[in-house]
């Protein structure tokens, strides 16, 4: 089901929700230019277990509105905030996946009481201002993601089947749900690079560990390392260590030899850590005990 919310000045989000039973509900956050599909699979296996899960677009991607304003990390917290109100969701888990991390960490440090747990997949820590020499961040989002592929659908669906091979379908198809179709039947990027440099410029300016001093609640950190040691690995346990040190009840799972997006590369592992996080939330004696492994 889809449901369509408002949030400000008119601007209304798209939201695909699944009913559970009396479980806490789940609200799933994308990545930047990303999409609520990309949690469809998760979704599926949490509702299945019996918790409500609102999967949102957020403004300019998705089925969302497309708004002239808002493409900065406050105004998506303030659209987060607005969602929780209007759906009537009272302390629900709260997943994000990358940037959608980072703004469920800012989200509940500037509302306390706003969920339960947070659960932070592969995101919650990206720090890019703190990487030594990352100068010119625009013009490195700009050259890693141009505004067009330059391909037809079919072709940039063959071209998700290779670079995913693990990924089902329903996977692949709510990637291309990131792009549309221009006037030439090319694809473009539904969010477009002149909302998403915005959004990019307010995520590196926003760290995330300036929030965590507001973060009481249980954090399970789910993160991605790729087969190959990189700068990005590197920066990842940095990231990682830093904020696990910093917010009391958090404890992480690594995910090795893995893709960024987890939700799409093992749905079935991320929803049962997920649903360890939300058995831990129920159980306020196990807050001061690790959160049980899962292979």
């Amino acid at each position: 089901m889809e449901l369509s919310v408002p949030v400000d000045d008119g601007v209304k989000l798209n939201v695909r929700y699944r009913p559970g039973e009396d479980g806490r509900p789940f609200l799933l956050l994308h990545g930047l230019g990303s999409n609520a599909r990309m949690w469809d699979e998760v979704a599926d296996r949490l509702a299945a277990a019996g918790h409500p899960a609102y999967a949102a677009d957020m403004r300019g991607h998705g089925g969302s509105d497309t708004p002239e304003h808002g493409y900065d990390n406050a105004t998506a917290v303030a659209d987060i905030v607005t969602l929780c109100r209007e759906l009537g969701l009272k302390e629900p888990l709260i997943a994000g996946h990358s940037w959608g991390g980072n703004l469920a960490v800012r989200a509940l440090a500037q509302n306390p009481g706003l969920c339960a747990g947070l659960g932070l997949v592969d995101g919650g820590w990206v720090d890019f201002a703190s990487i030594p020499g990352f100068a010119g961040y625009a013009e490195h989002a700009q050259l890693r993601r141009p505004d067009a592929t330059g391909t037809t659908r079919d072709g940039m669906r063959l071209m998700l089947r290779g670079l995913h091979p693990t990924w089902s379908d329903a996977a692949i198809e709510a990637s291309l749900a990131d792009m549309v179709e221009g006037p030439d039947g090319l694809l473009v990027q539904r969010l477009p690079l002149q909302r998403f440099l915005p959004v990019f410029h307010s995520m590196c300016e926003d760290p995330p560990a300036r929030w965590y001093p507001g973060v009481t609640v249980p954090v399970l950190f789910l993160n991605a390392l790729p087969p190959q040691e990189s700068w990005w690995s590197t920066n990842v346990r940095r990231w990682v260590a830093k904020a696990e040190a910093a917010i009391p009840h958090a404890e992480s799972r690594w995910y090795l030899d893995a893709d960024h997006n987890l939700h799409a590369d093992d749905p079935e592992r991320l929803a049962g850590d997920l649903l360890d996080l939300a058995r831990t939330v129920e159980d306020p004696k196990s807050l001061d005990e690790p959160l049980p492994e899962r292979s």
